[in-house]
Formats: structure tokens, sequence, C-alpha cells
């Protein structure tokens, strides 16, 4: 299993947008193959900066599944107008604690 990671750093005052927007994308993640879950965190300094999580069962469910899906395709219509700047994603393996 591995830790799909990004900050996203949505625009100013459009926090409450995202989230409602947030709410609709997150099934067309959720059918995915390979998805395991996902958290999306607020910061507790920053009200627009939040950290998602999403697990996968392995790295290619992403970025050769979802990534190339039509559901992507939404996702990213839903969501990516809010980011800046956008997001890297970083993947980290299971807890070594």
């Amino acid at each position: 299993m591995i830790v799909e990671h990004a900050i996203l750093q949505v625009r100013p005052g459009q926090s409450e947008a995202f989230v409602v927007a947030l709410a609709k994308a997150r099934p067309l993640v959720a059918c995915q193959p390979g998805f395991q879950s996902i958290e999306v965190r607020p910061s507790a300094e920053d009200p627009a900066r939040y950290l998602l999580l999403i697990e996968w069962d392995r790295i290619e469910s992403h970025r050769h599944g979802f990534r190339r899906s039509p559901e992507y395709r939404q996702w990213s219509a839903l969501l990516h107008q809010f980011y800046d700047p956008m997001p890297v994603i970083s993947y980290y393996g299971r807890s070594v604690l």
C-alpha cells in the first residue's frame, strides 16, 4: 500500500467552495480500482491550505489508472480551478513505526 500526498493551497476566499467541490469529487476517486481511502485535512495554521492523503494499493493505480480515467477529467474540472499553485504529488510507502 502507498500513500499519495499533496499540499493543496486554495485561492484566497475559496475554501468553502473548495470543500463543496471536494465532496462532489470524492466518489470519482473512491470508485477507482486500487483506491483504499482518502483524507483531506485543513491546516491548523492556514485556512486556505489542506493536506491530501489518498491510500492506493500501488502507485500505478493512481498514475496509470485514475490519472488516465474519465473520472480524473471530471475530478480536475471540479478541483484544479481552486489551486494556486498546482499541488506537487508525492508517494510514500508503509509506515516504519
